[in-house]
């Protein structure tokens, strides 16, 4: 052993320059990094990236769809950028605006405002800019009408659902679920530059979906939404009730499905008919469960629920892109 060293407690020899063992100082480039790198992770939460799954989910298809046997993949690409900025605007100003409410939710207690790991000024300020990022791409690399549609969705979700209906009425995500419905739209407008009965299926098939998938979270998590003062159904109806009305959302989101096999082949009506009966038996199986009064499992219903929309949505791109005759030109 060296002069000047000590031993420890383990019989570990252990130099001055480490301070006994002690973790050498980080440099102030390692600091500065890893400020830049929590910032950045901070402003990718407010977009909720988990959120905007369902704006690919819905605008491929839909594209697919509306160009039928054709892949644009640049128009496509260029699309979903710019829907995926106007969406992230929305969720940031959602969560400027929801900031309060956010401090009291566990599930929402760790946003990046909830925990001012970003100022409300610049949150704002990045919610602003990423519109403005949405609208310069979608009005000069896909048309003016697909812009349009996106700068009022985003009106729409912060201004009509987030400061109006979600503290104000039960019905909050029956009608505010129309900002998630918009990617259906935005996908044919892209395409064609005007809109259809065929997008105007797939909206009503995501607004009818929107109520059971939200209210099964919300059944999970109805203790936060009453800390926070939000009126979610779960909060102030039964579980029967809630159930009930998940059960007739579920039958209408089927439904409407079906409609669309007018512009389709046998293969998206197979998996319309197929994943449909699924959905609707697993939502049956909680509403019968509510009725035994037995415990039950509600996030399970939100996933799957998740997979649902996928399947549909799948099974219309696969169906696009093979492009066999429509079951309405055999008629």
């Amino acid at each position: 052993m060296r002069i000047g060293e000590r031993v420890s407690g383990h019989g570990f020899a252990s130099s001055p320059a480490t301070g006994g063992g002690e973790a050498p100082p980080v440099s102030t480039s390692t600091t500065l990094r890893r400020r830049i790198q929590s910032a950045a992770l901070a402003y990718l939460a407010l977009t909720k990236p988990r959120v905007i799954e369902l704006l690919l989910v819905a605008t491929i298809p839909v594209m697919l769809l509306a160009d039928r046997g054709n892949i644009d993949l640049a128009l496509m690409a260029w699309t979903l950028l710019g829907g995926w900025l106007g969406a992230a605007s929305a969720n940031t100003l959602n969560m400027v605006v929801d900031a309060d409410i956010d401090q009291k939710m566990k599930r929402t207690e760790r946003r990046p405002l909830a925990r001012h790991a970003v100022s409300t000024r610049s949150a704002l300020i990045f919610g602003i800019l990423l519109g403005a990022g949405s609208f310069a791409v979608l009005s000069t690399m896909a048309n003016l009408l697909s812009a349009l549609l996106v700068m009022a969705t985003i009106a729409f979700y912060v201004f009509v659902y987030t400061m109006v209906l979600k503290r104000r009425t039960w019905q909050n995500v029956v009608w505010g679920g129309a900002a998630g419905c918009m990617p259906t739209l935005v996908g044919w407008a892209a395409v064609t530059g005007s809109l259809g009965w065929q997008p105007l299926v797939l909206f009503m098939v995501i607004f009818f979906w929107t109520p059971p998938h939200t209210w099964a979270l919300a059944m999970r998590y109805k203790e936060d939404y009453r800390a926070a003062g939000v009126p979610m159904l779960p909060v102030i109806a039964t579980e029967i009730q809630v159930t009930r009305q998940m059960l007739f959302y579920t039958w209408a989101t089927v439904l409407s499905t079906l409609i669309l096999c007018l512009a389709t082949s046998w293969i998206y009506a197979a998996v319309a008919l197929a994943a449909g009966g699924w959905f609707i038996f697993v939502v049956h199986k909680l509403y019968r469960s509510t009725l035994r009064g037995e415990e039950v499992t509600p996030l399970k219903v939100f996933l799957q629920s998740n997979e649902y929309l996928a399947i549909v949505f799948c099974g219309l791109a696969i169906d696009s892109v093979i492009g066999f005759p429509t079951l309405a030109s055999l008629f």
